[in-house]
């Protein structure tokens, strides 16, 4: 491989424009490829028109020599470490696929620390409401004596499109809070800033569990938005008291059918009636937790009927929960984080998702069938190894 790009080197030499550019010396390019890394000697130029130093065979590949990665095999890296299981099975993952040792986790690694998302246009709203979901998500700080982080998560969406049976958010964003800004004036402004969303005109219903940042929501957006307490955690408390009670069923029922009032008073009535004092103190937290706005466990779309919004097609809230799996399985299961490591990392896995710009190293990402095989646990399709080896 190496010759060839000598020889590449050598015919640009013979044709290029001479008077323009100056051949000055031979330097070094050393750089990682799918072939493991390559060693070669290219030309080094003065362009005489602007004064500065080129190596034009850098430029007919579209290729920075100075970064030391092919760019399919850098792109291939950083899809495979966010949406993988880490940056050292991304390495061994390449490694599988080509039978050689392409790059080195730490390389991954440093790759993905200097990539930037590009920010999109504002997206047009097609109707007057937003769909929220929000969770929390806590992750271990590197650190020693350095307490974790929370991130606080919020998924976006413009309402549901039936594709068969199958429904699909339209859409769908990703926002992670990020500075010391209130949550949900950060998040206020990310609406405007992505939705074009005017927050004296649009309406939110936000779903999530009811950590006090959360159900924040309330005072801050009032009346402009419809608080819905995430039905995942009630049922998984609900299931965790009354597993073996006779009231279960009936308080499930109440639950499923968003009576709110008939399913508190089930909770109230339900007091003093279990085998010990520790699932009466769950049940106690339970009822003081949801007493605060039982109406939160309620069908938010008579909610919004009442004051005057069509809700033809609305489903029901409920996706927080699968969202944060997704986080979690990448970003928990023991692993450890620097602040910038883990602000750099979950804005590619952001970007990834949502189809946003991201600028490399090399240029631009181009995401690749990588992403959708690694989900199916199949082998990659034949014409992207060949691409990878091509590329090298």
């Amino acid at each position: 491989m190496a010759q060839t790009l000598v020889e590449i080197d050598e015919t640009i030499a013979s044709g290029r424009d001479k008077k323009r550019f100056y051949l000055k010396d031979k330097r070094t390019l050393k750089f990682e490829s799918v072939f493991g890394l390559v060693e070669m000697k290219r030309n080094y130029y003065l362009d005489r028109e602007t004064g500065k130093h080129v190596y034009l065979l850098d430029q007919y590949l579209a290729f920075d020599g100075t970064k030391g990665m092919s760019p399919v095999v850098q792109d291939l890296a950083i899809e495979l470490a966010v949406t993988g299981v880490s940056y050292r099975q991304a390495s061994k993952a390449i490694e599988k696929l080509l039978g050689y040792s392409v790059i080195s986790h730490e390389g991954i690694r440093q790759q993905l620390l200097n990539t930037e998302v590009v920010p999109e246009k504002a997206l047009p709203l097609e109707k007057d409401v937003l769909f929220v979901e929000v969770d929390g998500l806590y992750t271990k700080s590197q650190e020693k004596k350095k307490k974790g982080r929370e991130l606080k998560i919020a998924s976006v969406h413009q309402g549901w499109e039936m594709n068969g049976k199958r429904a699909k958010l339209k859409a769908k964003r990703h926002f992670i809070h990020e500075g010391n800004a209130p949550f949900w004036e950060a998040f206020e402004q990310y609406l405007m800033d992505t939705y074009a969303y005017d927050p004296t005109h649009h309406h939110l219903v936000i779903n999530g569990d009811g950590a006090r940042w959360i159900t924040a929501c309330r005072d801050y957006f009032q009346h402009n938005a419809t608080f819905v307490i995430d039905r995942f955690h009630v049922a998984r408390d609900v299931q965790r008291i009354f597993r073996d009670h006779k009231r279960y069923r009936s308080i499930r029922k109440k639950l499923a059918r968003y009576d709110w009032e008939g399913f508190m008073v089930e909770l109230n009535s339900a007091v003093g009636t279990l085998e010990n004092e520790k699932k009466e103190e769950w049940l106690e937290t339970l009822i003081t937790q949801l007493s605060q706005y039982p109406e939160a466990l309620g069908d938010y779309r008579e909610t919004l009927e009442s004051i005057g919004i069509d809700t033809a097609g609305f489903r029901p809230m409920g996706s927080a929960e699968g969202t944060m799996s997704v986080f979690a399985r990448r970003l928990k299961n023991g692993r450890s984080w620097s602040q910038k490591g883990l602000d750099k990392f979950v804005d590619i896995m952001v970007a990834l998702k949502d189809n946003f710009e991201i600028k490399t190293l090399q240029g631009i990402l181009e995401q690749t069938p990588a992403l959708i095989q690694e989900k199916r646990k199949s082998p990659p399709p034949k014409h992207f190894v060949e691409k990878l080896k091509d590329s090298a």
